[in-house]
């Protein structure tokens, strides 16, 4: 299975997501969507689970979600500090037991993996700006592991 995972969009998706996720089965949106219309249009692509972000108090989406896919656990929260959680993320963590924790909002791809739990932050795939780099990522989920393809947004 092919897991599209995006964040940090702010409002705007770039045209060359429906590219960059063809053929995922599932689509994944780590928070700071920016208006609903984003979440509208991936659909169009895959099914999706959203979260929101500190940015997106008057969207309808829960700040945290769990959902089972390819036999594994995914939990899908925006504000992530990988080797020190808040308090809430952590026990969160601890009660899930995800095989995968996807998150955003530090704008930065992140791939690790710390016990049996990966941690995937596909990047910032918002408009350009400050000569960021943006990305989004594919999670490729198979019966002997998962591989996580970062897919660069270039300007």
């Amino acid at each position: 299975m092919k897991i599209g995972v995006i964040s940090d969009t702010h409002g705007h998706l770039d045209p060359r997501i429906a590219t960059l996720f063809d053929g995922v089965e599932h689509i994944m949106h780590a928070g700071d969507i920016g208006d609903t219309s984003i979440i509208l249009q991936l659909e169009s692509i895959a099914p999706v689970t959203a979260v929101l972000g500190n940015n997106d108090a008057t969207l309808d989406f829960q700040e945290t979600e769990v959902v089972l896919l390819a036999g594994r656990k995914f939990l899908v929260h925006h504000i992530v500090q990988v080797r020190a959680p808040d308090e809430l993320v952590r026990r969160r963590i601890e009660q899930e037991a995800p095989d995968v924790v996807v998150f955003g909002h530090s704008h930065k791809a992140h791939c690790q993996t710390i016990g049996r739990t990966l941690y995937l932050n596909p990047g910032y795939a918002g408009r350009p700006r400050f000569n960021q780099p943006r990305s989004v990522a594919v999670l490729h989920c198979e019966p002997a592991g998962m591989r996580t393809e970062f897919k660069p947004l270039k300007p």
